[in-house]
């Protein structure tokens, strides 16, 4: 009891205290440098924050839009309207939820998937995922255990399994794996089983309570929106999310450097306040930060045959926050590569960009098909990370959909805009109707192979 009021002691001393200054004395490149580096440090916990307040926006669970500590399940697949996550998937059904255990834990249970390979990650508000119960990890019977907040308390009931969020805050994207469109049914009597309940409440009768609709919020992308914030509101932001999701225990040298420029985990911060060298750095951070941001992503993990896998720094990233902020801009709860590896194409054989009006095919050898454990895809996106319309509704193609294979036991898919033709439309990809794209390949629980790079997608190979 005394430990829990002194730490309610200090997180009040804290808020009370006034902004942070930055050191006079620190020179006007270093103050440009550190800047650059905090927003990258920053990106992914205000991206958190954004996500939060535009799918928490609602009164009760609506698609997977819902509000605080409430589960909300994607019933159908995404479709080019779905614009809250980028380079969604067209595998699973997706189950969210947005948890809050500053006060209280949250006790979740999961019913018997029957053997249904499916995950449940956990994702602190900087993006790590610090859990993920599910088929891999903790099998396929039922289970119940409790997201637990970083200065709580107590114990749990009995049979409860413990979960400690290194934050107040954070996102669940959990996926069940769905075997096509006759497959809902299925799914949705899993995902109707899943309970999320604070712990006072647990083992009684519970309504969760409505949630609080914000007139007027920004419904856009998330990344669109950190986009068009400015360095005042960015940094401003940052500031007061660590009040209650504090740093992980190996960032302390980047806060040091942030302190000289006047940024303090547990105090405010105003860029009016900061001594002019300061202000004009972190005014210019956000357009040079974004673009090594956006950069990383597409430059991260090893080429190879025209594909990007990025075996490290993926779903857990250490001390390493440029990646960390590339994948929350690309990928927002990206899996750690023991559930899930995301081979990304964006140009041909030649090195040459996908372009819509062109004709592809991607073939695999006999020995070439991907190797997991649960099921591959390959998904199409469009200039803005995002699904595109197309003739047939189709997104993705993998091993669960009815694919046309060659005697050899080899397999093509056809890249395209247009129909390759009937006999081979089993295989066929369709790209948007105009523009850029890129793709993904996603191997769900992938085999030793894949993590250890002894295996890579073949090329992408234009045909005109």
């Amino acid at each position: 009891m005394r430990r829990s009021i002194l730490a309610a002691a200090c997180a009040s001393v804290l808020a009370c205290m006034p902004a942070a200054h930055g050191e006079p004395g620190v020179s006007a490149d270093e103050a440009r440098e550190i800047a650059r580096e905090a927003y990258i440090f920053a990106y992914p916990i205000v991206l958190m924050e954004v996500t939060r307040r535009t799918s928490t926006n609602v009164a009760e669970p609506r698609g997977l839009d819902a509000p605080i500590n409430q589960l909300a399940h994607a019933r159908e697949f995404p479709d080019p309207t779905f614009t809250i996550v980028v380079r969604p998937n067209a595998d699973t059904l997706y189950s969210a939820l947005t948890f809050d255990v500053s006060a209280e834990p949250l006790v979740v249970t999961v019913p018997d998937s029957g053997g249904r390979y499916y995950l449940m990650p956990f994702l602190d508000y900087w993006t790590d995922v610090f859990t993920v119960p599910g088929k891999r990890t903790t099998g396929t019977g039922a289970q119940t255990f409790a997201i637990v907040g970083p200065h709580w308390q107590g114990s749990l009931p009995k049979g409860v399994e413990r979960y400690d969020s290194p934050t107040a805050s954070g996102l669940l994207i959990g996926r069940t794996q769905t075997n096509g469109k006759a497959d809902y049914a299925a799914v949705h009597k899993f995902q109707d089983g899943m309970k999320a309940v604070p712990l006072g409440a647990y083992g009684k009768p519970y309504t969760p309570p409505k949630g609080t609709v914000r007139a007027g919020q920004d419904t856009s992308a998330p990344p669109d929106q950190v986009d068009k914030m400015d360095a005042a509101a960015f940094y401003a932001m940052f500031a007061e999310l660590m009040k209650a999701n504090p740093p992980h225990a190996n960032d302390y040298p980047i806060l040091d450097r942030m302190r000289r420029i006047g940024i303090v985990p547990g105090k405010s911060f105003s860029l009016a306040d900061q001594p002019k060298e300061i202000r004009d750095a972190l005014t210019a951070a956000p357009a040079t930060a974004l673009q090594q941001i956006k950069t990383a992503w597409t430059t991260s993990g090893v080429l190879q045959n025209g594909w990007r896998t990025n075996l490290t720094a993926i779903g857990t990233y250490g001390a390493d926050y440029l990646h960390r902020a590339g994948v929350a801009y690309a990928g927002l709860g990206a899996n750690v590569i023991e559930d899930a590896v995301y081979p990304t194409a964006f140009a041909d054989a030649d090195g040459k960009p996908f372009d819509s009006a062109k004709r592809y095919v991607l073939h695999f050898g006999q020995d070439q098909i991907p190797p997991v454990r649960a099921f591959w895809s390959l998904t199409m996106y469009d200039e803005r990370q995002l699904f595109a319309a197309n003739p047939i509704g189709r997104y993705a193609i993998g091993d669960r959909d009815k694919l046309s294979f060659n005697p050899d036991g080899s397999l093509e898919l056809y890249i395209q805009r247009e129909s390759p033709g009937k006999d081979k439309e089993s295989n066929w990809l369709p790209t948007p109707a105009s523009g850029a794209f890129t793709m993904n390949l996603r191997l769900y629980w992938p085999k030793a192979e894949v993590l250890g790079g002894a295996w890579a997608p073949p090329p992408v190979k234009r045909l005109e």
